[in-house]
């Protein structure tokens, strides 16, 4: 967790006419993807929540003003194309490292993670909560919609969004009132305010092989500065 924000703060502060570093740190994360086995597969497919951003990127240099220049015999924007490099090479980035942060370290771990880095326990919770219950709130719409649908409502119909609308405030109160129901139980069995933390600290081999390609790019960073 601590190489993966410090790898992101190094991409964020490089400046952005320097190209040729941006090219490190995507070779420095396909070191990674190799060294851990993640598929390229895998991370090209959850790499399309991007998307939104790539567009953006791709209207600034036909909207910004200043300077222009022709490409492909379309008049764009000098400012608008840095621009739109800056946006689009430093979120692919930040999402290729997110990425591999989920692909190589389990839920449970974050967790744990953010509990011994002095995260606020609240925080702590809410996301452990969070990440346990996701699953059953999400079973618990399906077979909401299930029912709506065995009882003749048709979801593609405008005008019985109210039905859905109702659903959907039905699945908050009943998700606040697990909540509640969770939180007498944790307290019942002695919840202090933290969650366990049972596992082992991670030891000084671990910090070093971990921090490695965080602490090349720090020189890349150094270097493009």
């Amino acid at each position: 967790m601590v190489a993966a924000v410090a790898g992101a703060l190094c991409v964020v502060t490089t400046p952005r006419d320097r190209f040729w570093a941006f090219g490190l740190y995507l070779a420095l994360l396909a070191g990674v993807w190799v060294f851990a086995r993640i598929p390229p597969g895998w991370l090209a497919k959850r790499a399309l929540i991007e998307l939104p951003f790539v567009v953006l990127a791709l209207v600034f240099p036909f909207v910004a003003g200043g300077p222009t220049v022709y490409v492909l015999g379309l008049t764009l924007s000098e400012h608008g194309l840095l621009s739109g490099w800056n946006i689009l090479v430093k979120g692919t980035l930040g999402v290729l490292i997110s990425l591999t942060l989920a692909a190589t370290t389990m839920p449970g771990e974050l967790i744990v993670g953010l509990q011994r880095l002095r995260v606020p326990k609240m925080v702590v919770t809410i996301a452990t909560l969070m990440l346990r219950y996701l699953d059953v709130i999400a079973a618990e719409a399906r077979r909401m919609r299930i029912a709506r649908i065995c009882r003749g409502h048709d979801p593609r119909f405008l005008w019985q969004v109210g039905a859905t609308a109702r659903g959907i405030g039905t699945l908050f109160i009943r998700s606040y009132e697990r909540g509640e129901r969770v939180h007498l139980a944790m307290v019942s069995r002695g919840w202090n305010g933290s969650m366990p933390d049972q596992g082992r600290p991670a030891g000084r081999t671990a910090w070093l092989v971990g921090l490695m390609p965080t602490a090349l790019a720090a020189v890349v960073l150094g270097m493009a500065l």
